[in-house]
C-alpha cells in the first residue's frame, strides 16, 4: 500500500544535504550562553503561526531521498508537503490534536493518531515531527532534558534531546532573534536534514 511513497523517497535526488562539512565549533555552555538562549526561547515562545520552505533529506541508514518541502504551522495544526523534484508529485501530511492524515497515496488517504505514528506506519521511519517543531526554531523541545553546545556566534551548535542529536550548521543572522537555516537531526540509523530557504511568520 505504501510502495509508491517508498519509491518516491528512494528514487528522487540523492541526499545532497548529507555532504560532509568541516567539524563545527562546540563551546560548552556557560551561564551567559544559557541565559542568552533562554532569552531567545522567550522571544519565540509565542511563535505558533509560521511557514517555512526548503529542502528535506531523510535516511534510515539503508534507503534515503530528498525533495523540496513546505511546512505550515497554525497553532496546534500543521501541514507538511513534500514534493518530488522530477515528477512533481507531492505528499501532504496534515493534522492536529485529533490525528494526522497522509495524502498523495494511490490507495487514498492514510490516517493515524499522530504524525510520528503515521510515518512509522507508512514507511517505517522515525521522524521526530513534534520535537522538530521546536528544533527548527532553534529551541529546546518540551520532550525532556536537553544538553546544548554553542558555536562562535553564541547560538546553539549542537542540541541533544530525546535521543536525537540536532546539529545547527547555519543561521540567518539578519533576523532578530536569529533563526536556523540548516538543521541536521540524527538518531542512528535515522537522519533528517532540513535546508531552510525562507521563513514567514503570520
Amino acid at each position: 500500500m505504501i510502495r509508491q511513497l517508498r519509491r518516491f523517497l528512494a528514487a528522487i535526488l540523492p541526499l545532497v544535504l548529507l555532504a560532509a562539512c568541516a567539524p563545527a565549533v562546540r563551546i560548552k555552555p556557560t551561564v551567559g550562553l544559557l541565559q542568552a538562549q533562554a532569552a531567545r526561547e522567550q522571544a519565540l515562545a509565542d511563535a505558533h503561526h509560521w511557514t517555512l520552505n526548503g529542502r528535506l533529506g531523510v535516511s534510515d541508514g539503508q534507503q534515503g531521498g530528498s525533495g523540496s518541502f513546505s511546512w505550515t504551522q497554525d497553532g496546534d495544526r500543521y501541514a507538511f508537503v513534500l514534493r518530488a523534484p522530477i515528477t512533481g508529485r507531492s505528499f501532504r501530511l496534515s493534522g492536529g490534536p485529533a490525528g494526522a492524515t497522509l495524502d498523495g497515496l494511490d490507495t487514498g488517504p492514510l490516517h493515524g493518531p499522530d504524525a510520528e505514528a503515521l510515518m512509522r506506519k507508512a514507511i517505517g521511519w522515525e521522524v521526530p515531527l513534534h520535537d522538530l517543531r521546536a528544533w527548527v526554531l532553534g529551541l529546546r523541545a518540551d520532550s525532556g532534558p536537553a544538553v546544548l553546545s554553542f558555536g562562535e556566534n553564541r547560538l546553539p551548535s549542537l542540541l541533544r534531546q530525546d535521543g536525537w542529536s540536532v546539529d545547527y550548521r547555519a543561521w540567518d543572522m539578519s533576523r532578530e532573534p536569529p533563526l536556523p537555516v540548516k538543521v541536521y537531526a540524527e538518531r542512528p540509523p535515522y537522519k533528517v536534514r532540513l535546508s531552510i530557504e525562507s521563513w514567514h511568520f503570520n
